[in-house]
């Protein structure tokens, strides 16, 4: 039942999404375009951290040239920012095997 609430608010969230749009006399020739929203979504967590303290930083360009500057931001987010910091994950595991009543400890 959980999931299936859950299903289902994602589903209204997502098709609330769709309906927004931008408007057409919005854009203009000279807005931001992948290159640019690469490089904003590469800048993401400078630009969020400087934003905090001072207010002629923002981490979107509004006005953009819409759906390519978005594409240009996920990327630069994902693949060359943030989400590119991934290092190395290490997972250690501890075993204890329990014999007749003695622990053995295998680290």
């Amino acid at each position: 039942m959980k999931t299936l609430r859950t299903a289902a608010t994602l589903s209204l969230l997502a098709l609330l999404a769709a309906c927004a749009r931008q408007a057409p006399s919005a854009v203009q020739a000279d807005a931001p375009g992948l290159v640019f929203g690469i490089w904003h979504g590469f800048i993401f967590p400078i630009a969020w951290a400087l934003s905090l303290f001072m207010p002629d930083v923002a981490v979107y360009a509004v006005p953009n040239n819409g759906g390519w500057y978005d594409f240009g931001y996920f990327l630069g987010i994902w693949f060359f920012g943030v989400g590119a910091w991934r290092g190395k994950k290490v997972v250690y595991r501890t075993r204890v095997v329990r014999d007749r009543g003695t622990v053995i400890d295998h680290r």
